[in-house]
């Protein structure tokens, strides 16, 4: 654990270094230094970004959340009943290749410009990867598995809760760390249509301001968010995978 954090904190320092080395060469508000960007997130953070990074924060937990649920129960429905693989593979081939931000203008049409059609974007776009992922764990599970399972006695329950899904959650969380930065981006896109509050577009109103400093100090924020998120999983891993210690 101490040789992770030591890495994580070399890979931070020499972002920083580089950061700030730029930052010098160019020697105007156009990239300011790190140090001046996290004084400034200490002076405007909970006046200014606070509201914005808790509202992005929600939709995108949000959205990850139903996409988990929705994508984890169709994708093991799929890989453990072949009937059920049948009928919806069509569906998920067609519809998956699809750009989804595409779709974004059709979002907005039929819900609004609300939460929900931001949180329908997210999830759109991420539950696809769950769903597979979730069917391919369940397709890899050994046969004599289940054999060895049923011949004591158990039922269709049991099976699911000592075999099914311990084998889909590894795969399943790292379909959703995979979704992460996915999810991020497309919030950011989302939120420069129809709204006034957000970090996307917090970030660009900074920028169209000529605010720079606030500008950085939102990427750096949405940073710090992507960061507590991916933790956040990991440890859910560890709820929930223990066995893989």
């Amino acid at each position: 654990m101490i040789k992770k954090s030591g890495r994580y904190l070399l890979t931070l320092f020499l972002f920083f270094t580089i950061w700030q080395l730029a930052s010098v060469t160019v020697k105007g508000p156009l990239l300011p230094s790190p140090v001046a960007v996290f004084l400034n997130i200490g002076e405007v953070f909970f006046t200014k970004i606070a509201p914005h990074a808790f509202i992005s924060l929600y939709r995108v937990i949000m959205g990850l959340v139903i996409s988990m649920l929705f994508g984890m129960v169709v994708g093991i429905l799929m890989g453990y009943y072949e009937a059920v693989d049948r009928l919806l593979s069509p569906v998920l081939y067609f519809t998956y290749p699809v750009p989804k931000i595409a779709l974004l203008p059709v979002v907005m049409i039929l819900f609004g410009l609300g939460e929900f059609s931001k949180i329908t974007m997210i999830v759109i776009i991420t539950v696809f990867q769950i769903i597979i992922s979730a069917r391919d764990a369940v397709r890899n599970v050994p046969e004599e598995m289940y054999y060895s399972l049923r011949s004591l006695g158990a039922n269709t329950f049991a099976v699911f809760y000592h075999i099914v899904f311990p084998a889909v959650m590894p795969e399943l969380l790292t379909a959703v760390r995979l979704s992460l930065g996915t999810s991020i981006s497309v919030l950011f896109f989302t939120e420069n249509f129809g709204t006034t509050h957000g970090m996307g577009y917090f970030i660009m109103d900074s920028w169209m301001r000529v605010n720079y400093i606030d500008m950085y100090s939102g990427i750096v924020v949405l940073g710090i968010m992507g960061t507590f998120l991916f933790f956040a999983v990991d440890l859910l891993e560890k709820i929930f995978c223990r066995w893989k210690r």
